[in-house]
């Protein structure tokens, strides 16, 4: 089939409706197969993707390296979006946001080599850091620009104020931030800013991290099993919406991811999915998410369902979220 594509902000360029997430396959959701990673990397796009997505802080740089090993003579084929900014300590610990001019510069020099790459596509500061002003940071990513290093300027997880500033400072293509039936905050201030501004977005958690889907956090090294909505009662409470949202995907003769995907697609044009399929089979299911049609009443169904007073937990832990500028 011809793949659909969605345009990325009136800044941006054409991509794919749905892009892949590559931060599973760097072991964030357990262990993850290298060699099945990368074949779902060019299965993807094989199939028409064209927008990849991915942090330099995903294992410690693991995720660049496997890119860079996938994308060996396949790179003109797709648009890399990275997020920078986030430091991790040697025991895998986050312990804070860079956002200075000079250190972005450092990591982008850094991801270049990783992803064996003479540019990034579109380059992000994965967190707001509340001691750079946003100005600082976007003035730092144009240089890079105007150097050719970088084509251009994404926002990741950024309120309505720090959107404006930033993109009064250079224009921002798009605004990745976490958008699916259960996290749905963006819908009151966010998404009315970026639309006025004619940013879109890439939305990721669309199956809040398999909550939607029914996954349960692996036994080792799965970090979603520290996360308030996997965990006793919160579980519990959110556990009767996934059984009505199962209920109504067996309706429509569909999978609930696949109806969950469906959802954000129909939110706008302007947004862009980002999928973390970690294999072939994940990334089939996912795809055929683009032939579910909703009407106007499977819409309100599902959006009754998952009214936001009935979700159970935040969607990071209390250490996360006070990181968050979007949660401010």
């Amino acid at each position: 089939m011809h793949f659909p594509t969605r345009k990325l902000g009136l800044a941006g360029p054409d991509v794919s409706a749905i892009a892949l997430g590559c931060m599973g396959m760097s072991g964030m959701y357990g262990p993850s197969d290298e060699a099945e990673s990368i074949a779902t990397i060019h299965a993807a796009i094989d199939t028409g993707i064209n927008l990849l997505d991915t942090g330099d802080f995903y294992g410690m740089g693991h995720n660049e390296m496997l890119l860079g090993r996938a994308l060996e003579g396949r790179r003109g084929q797709v648009l890399l979006s990275v997020k920078f900014g986030a430091m991790r300590a040697p025991d895998g610990a986050f312990i804070g946001v860079d956002g200075r001019p000079r250190a972005v510069k450092n990591f982008l020099a850094y991801s270049l080599q990783r992803l064996r790459t003479d540019h990034i596509d579109i380059y992000r500061l994965s967190r707001i850091d509340s001691a750079v002003p946003i100005e600082e940071t976007v003035g730092a990513i144009a240089d890079l620009i105007r150097g050719g290093y970088v084509r251009f300027v994404g926002l990741s997880e950024a309120g309505a104020a720090a959107i404006r500033r930033a993109h009064a400072t250079h224009p921002i293509c798009d605004l990745q931030i976490e958008y699916s039936l259960v996290s749905r905050k963006i819908e009151s201030e966010i998404l009315p800013a970026v639309r006025e501004l004619g940013i879109a977005i890439t939305a990721y958690g669309v199956l809040s991290r398999g909550l939607l889907s029914g996954s349960r956090p692996s036994p080792q090294g799965d970090f979603r099993a520290g996360l308030p909505r996997f965990r006793g009662e919160n579980y519990e409470r959110n556990a009767k919406l996934i059984g009505a949202l199962g209920a109504l995907a067996a309706e429509k003769g569909v999978s609930p991811a696949q109806l969950a995907i469906a959802w954000v697609l129909s939110k706008g044009g302007d947004i862009v999915p980002v999928m973390g399929a970690r294999t072939r089979k994940q990334l089939a299911e996912t795809l055929s998410a683009l032939q579910v049609r909703l009407d106007i009443e499977d819409l309100a169904r599902l959006e009754a369902i998952f009214d936001p007073a009935q979700v159970a937990g935040t969607r990071y832990g209390a250490e996360q979220m006070a990181m968050l500028d979007s949660e401010k």
